[in-house]
C-alpha cells in the first residue's frame, strides 16, 4: 500500500498552497493546515479547494460533500449514506466480537495469522475478512500488549480500509480499561500501560461528579492515543438489586447520584478541549437501556436463568432517570450520549404492546419510548450475541430472550423493526442482508433503503464528529508517552484514595501512626485462603485453592514493621473479599429434580432462603416445563466462608489489640457476621493495596461515602423489591452507626458535608 504514497505525496507537495503542508509520520502521512483539521492518510488522493486540503476517499477526482470537512457532520453523513450500497450499510450495522491484540489461537475469538513470523500489531486473518468481505467498521478491542502495539494495530487497520470503497474508517471501541488490580503498585511512571482508577462503584463512592468528569477527560485522551474512539460505557443501570453480579460496574442505587455521575462521565469522554465534538472526543455508549438493575433474585441476563428484569415495586420510570435526565441531558456541547446499548433482559410486563421479549426486540422499548417519547437520536446497538441460538439454560452463548423460536435472520429483522441500528458481536453481514430482503417483501424496496440509510447516518455521525474521516491514525510514540503518564497516574491514585469508605473506627484505632520514640508500629498480616471460584459470570474456574499473603511484605514495610506472629504485633491488618456464593443457578439442583434455581447469598455462613418468594415474579422458557423460578427453602454456601473465619481467628489471637479489616466489595454485603470482631473496617472498590495502607498509616483521611446500603441480614435482602432503591434495613454496628446510603467516617466521626446534604438528605424522598 505504501508504494502508492510517493507519487501522491509529490502531487500534494507540488499543489499545496500556503495554508497547508505535508510531513511524514510513523507509517502514514500528515497534512497540517491553518484554519483546518489535520489530515492523516496512506493511500487516499489529496484534493485542494479554497486553499485547503481534503482527502479523496472514494477516488472519484472530485470533492464529495462527505469528504468536505467544512460541512456539518449530519450533512456529510447523509451524503455518504446515500452513496453506500446495501452491502456496505449492512457492514456498518455490524459490531465485531471481542478482539485481543495480538490475537490468540485459543479461547473466545480464536485468531490466526498469514505468517507465523508476524508483529504483535498485525491484523489477524479473521479481522481482514470481516473488514474486507463483510464491510464491518466497528471493532471491539479487549487486551492490548502495550500502547505502541495498540497504536500500530489501529494504523494498520485504518490503512487497510482507507484503500477500500468509500474509505470509511474503523471505529475502535473498548469496555472500561482504567480499572486497577489490588497488587498494582503506585509510582509516578507506573509502566505506562494506562492510568488506574477505582471501579465505577468506587467513583460513585466519592460522591463527586467533577472527579468523574476529570476521569472521563483523562481516559478519553488515553483512548484516542490508543486509537479508540468509542467507549462501551458508562454503565448507568440503577443498581437497585443488591445481589446483581454487575453492581460494581454501576454508580450505585440512588437515581440522583447515578444521574449526576452519568452526565459527568459522558461529558468528560465526549467533550474536546472547546467543550464540543473534536479529535479528543470519545463516543460514549451508555448502557443498559432501560436498566438491567432489577434482575429477579440478582441473576444476570448473560444467562437464560437471569433473563428477566422485574418491577414488583412498579418503579420502572425511576430507572430511566439516569438516561433521560443524565446521559441525554449533558452540560457540555455534545448534547447527549452518542450511543445507547439496551440490556439483554426482558423487562417483564412493561412492553405496552404485550410482548415479553429482550429489550432490543421491543418496538415499544426502543422506537416508541426511547426515540419517540424521549427524543433520542443517536445510535442504538444491541448487547453482544442476542441473535445467536441459546442451547441450554446455563449456556453462555446466544441470548435471544423471548424470540428463541425465530431463525437468526428473523431475529435480525425484528431488531431492525424495533428501531435498533447495530448488532453487537456479529461479524457477518449475511443475516443483515436477509433481514433487508424481509423488509423489502413486507414494505417495499424504497422503504427498506430508507430504513437502512437512517441507521447508516446515525452510525456515520459518530465517526464524522470525532474526526476519524480526517485523521484516524495515531502516533505510536505519542501513545507511549501519553497513556499512563505521571500526571494521569497521580490523578487516578488520588481518586482511589477518595473512593475508600471507612465504616467503622471503634476507639479511633486508625490512623496507626508511628511512635517517634519506638519507630514504626508492628503489624501482623495473616495469610488468606484463596478458594477456587468460578470466573466472570461463572464461566470458568479460577486458580486452584491456595493460601497466600494478600499484600506484599515490601509494600507494608514502607509504613510498618512486618511481624510474623500476633504476639509481636501492635495491630493486625486483615484483607478479605466480599461473600461469594455463585450466580443463582445450579445444574446439580436440576439434575436432582429441582428447578435449578438457588439463592444468591451476601453473607459468609451457609444460607437458607426461608424468606424468599414462594412464586417468582417472572418465568417461562421453551426449555423449561414450569414458570415458577422460586428458590424458597433452598440453601447455598459461599466459596470464601474462610474469610469470616480469618477475621474471627485473628481477633482471638490479637486479644484486646486492634484488628483492622479491609474488605473488597463489588456490591452490597451482609457484614454483620464479622463487624463485632473488627475494630476498624475499610471498604474498597477496586483500589490498590497501597491505598489501604495509606489510610491505615494516616497518609490521607477517608472521605468516601457508601454508594449503596449495606444490609443488616439476608432477610431484608429477600424482602426488598428488585426495582426500588433504599428499601433495606441497614446494618447497625456496635457504635450505633447505620451503614446506610451516604454513610462514611472520617477521623472525627460520621461525615456530614455538602455531598450528604445534596444526595443523602433527599434519598428518602425517592
Amino acid at each position: 500500500m505504501r508504494k502508492y504514497l510517493f507519487p501522491l505525496l509529490l502531487l500534494a507537495l507540488v499543489s499545496c498552497g500556503p495554508k497547508w503542508k505535508v510531513s511524514e509520520a510513523d507509517g502514514y502521512s500528515v497534512i497540517t493546515q491553518k484554519g483546518g483539521p489535520t489530515l492523516g492518510y496512506t493511500s487516499a488522493a489529496i484534493l485542494e479547494a479554497g486553499g485547503y486540503a481534503f482527502k479523496d476517499l472514494n477516488r472519484n477526482g472530485k470533492l464529495d460533500p462527505y469528504e468536505d470537512w467544512r460541512l456539518p457532520a449530519e450533512e456529510r453523513a447523509k451524503d455518504l449514506a446515500a452513496q453506500l450500497s446495501i452491502e456496505e450499510i449492512a457492514g456498518l450495522m455490524l459490531y465485531s466480537s471481542h478482539q485481543a491484540v495480538p490475537g490468540s489461537a485459543y479461547g473466545f475469538g480464536a485468531a490466526s495469522y498469514a505468517s507465523q513470523d508476524h508483529n504483535p500489531w498485525d491484523m489477524t486473518e479473521q479481522q481482514k475478512a470481516f473488514l474486507a468481505d463483510d464491510n464491518l467498521r466497528a471493532v471491539l478491542v479487549t487486551s492490548v500488549q502495550n500502547p505502541e502495539v495498540a497504536a500500530r494495530w489501529n494504523n494498520q487497520m485504518q490503512a487497510y480500509v482507507e484503500a477500500m470503497g468509500h474509505g470509511v474508517p474503523v471505529n475502535i471501541s473498548s469496555d472500561p480499561r482504567n480499572e486497577t488490580a489490588a497488587t498494582a503498585e503506585f509510582n509516578m511512571g507506573a509502566g505506562g500501560q494506562i492510568s488506574l482508577w477505582p471501579t465505577p462503584l468506587g467513583l460513585a463512592a466519592t460522591f463527586d461528579p467533577a472527579l468523574v468528569k476529570e476521569f472521563g477527560s483523562i481516559a478519553s485522551r488515553e483512548y484516542r492515543a490508543l486509537g479508540i474512539a468509542t467507549a462501551l460505557s458508562p454503565q448507568i443501570d440503577l443498581a437497585t438489586e443488591p445481589r446483581w453480579s454487575r453492581f460494581n460496574g454501576t454508580f450505585g442505587e440512588d437515581p440522583i447520584l447515578d444521574r449526576d455521575m452519568a452526565r459527568a462521565y459522558v461529558d468528560g469522554f465526549q467533550s474536546s478541549a472547546d467543550g464540543g465534538w473534536g479529535t479528543e472526543s470519545v463516543n460514549a455508549m451508555v448502557k443498559h437501556w432501560p436498566s438491567g438493575g432489577p434482575e429477579e433474585g440478582g441473576r444476570d441476563a448473560h444467562f437464560n436463568y437471569g433473563k428477566y428484569a422485574v418491577y414488583p415495586g412498579n418503579n420502572f420510570g425511576m430507572h430511566l432517570q439516569p438516561f433521560v435526565d443524565g446521559a441525554f441531558a449533558l452540560q457540555g456541547g455534545t448534547g447527549m450520549a452518542s450511543a445507547v446499548m439496551p440490556y439483554y433482559t426482558i423487562s417483564y410486563g412493561k412492553d405496552r404492546n404485550g410482548k415479553n421479549v429482550g429489550n432490543s426486540y421491543s418496538h415499544w422499548m426502543i422506537q416508541e419510548l426511547l426515540r419517540d417519547k424521549y427524543g433520542y437520536s443517536g445510535v442504538v446497538c444491541t448487547d453482544w450475541n442476542i441473535t445467536y441460538d441459546n442451547k441450554a439454560i446455563e449456556s453462555f452463548d446466544g441470548k435471544c430472550w423471548g424470540v428463541e423460536n425465530l431463525t437468526v435472520a428473523q431475529r435480525h429483522y425484528e431488531v431492525l423493526k424495533a428501531g435498533v441500528d447495530q448488532f453487537g458481536g456479529n461479524n457477518a453481514k449475511g443475516p443483515v442482508l436477509e433481514a433487508y430482503q424481509m423488509w423489502v417483501a413486507d414494505f417495499g424496496e424504497k422503504a427498506a433503503r430508507e430504513r437502512f440509510e437512517a441507521s447508516a447516518v446515525r452510525l456515520l455521525m459518530n465517526s464524522f464528529r470525532t474526526g476519524l474521516f480526517e485523521n484516524p491514525y495515531t502516533c505510536p510514540a505519542h501513545a507511549t508517552e501519553l497513556v499512563g503518564n505521571p500526571s494521569f497516574m497521580e490523578a487516578g491514585y488520588k481518586a482511589q484514595q477518595k473512593s475508600l469508605v471507612m465504616v467503622k473506627n471503634h476507639g479511633n484505632v486508625i490512623p496507626c501512626r508511628s511512635n517517634r520514640m519506638q519507630g514504626p508500629l508492628k503489624v501482623y498480616v495473616p495469610k488468606r485462603y484463596y478458594p477456587q471460584t468460578p470466573g466472570m459470570f461463572g464461566l470458568s474456574m479460577g486458580p486452584a485453592a491456595h493460601w497466600d499473603w494478600p499484600v506484599s511484605r515490601e509494600l507494608v514495610e514502607r509504613d510498618f514493621y512486618w511481624v510474623d506472629t500476633p504476639e509481636e504485633a501492635d495491630f493486625a491488618l486483615v484483607f478479605i473479599q466480599e461473600p461469594a456464593s455463585g450466580p443463582g443457578y445450579d445444574v446439580a439442583d436440576r439434575q436432582k429434580g429441582g428447578n435449578g434455581y438457588v439463592p444468591i447469598s451476601l453473607q459468609y455462613r451457609p444460607y437458607k432462603a426461608e424468606y424468599a418468594r414462594a412464586v417468582s415474579v417472572a418465568g417461562g422458557d421453551p426449555k423449561e416445563s414450569f414458570t415458577n423460578r422460586s428458590y424458597k427453602g433452598k440453601s447455598v454456601k459461599t466459596y470464601n466462608e474462610a474469610d469470616l473465619d480469618l477475621v474471627i481467628d485473628t481477633r482471638k489471637k490479637m486479644g484486646s489489640k486492634p484488628v483492622v479489616v479491609a474488605v473488597s466489595l463489588s456490591r452490597p454485603a451482609v457484614l454483620s457476621e464479622l463487624e463485632p470482631y473488627a475494630d476498624a473496617i475499610l471498604l474498597r472498590f477496586g483500589v490498590q493495596n497501597q491505598v489501604v495502607l495509606d489510610a491505615v498509616s494516616g497518609a490521607f483521611e477517608p472521605t468516601a461515602l457508601l454508594p449503596m446500603q449495606m444490609p443488616a441480614d439476608m432477610r431484608t435482602v429477600e424482602e426488598q423489591f428488585e426495582d426500588v432503591p433504599h428499601d433495606m434495613r441497614p446494618l447497625l454496628d456496635a457504635d450505633g452507626h447505620a451503614w446506610d446510603f451516604g454513610f462514611g467516617l472520617g477521623w472525627s466521626g460520621p461525615i456530614s458535608d455538602a455531598r450528604t446534604a445534596r444526595y443523602v438528605a433527599g434519598a428518602s424522598k425517592h
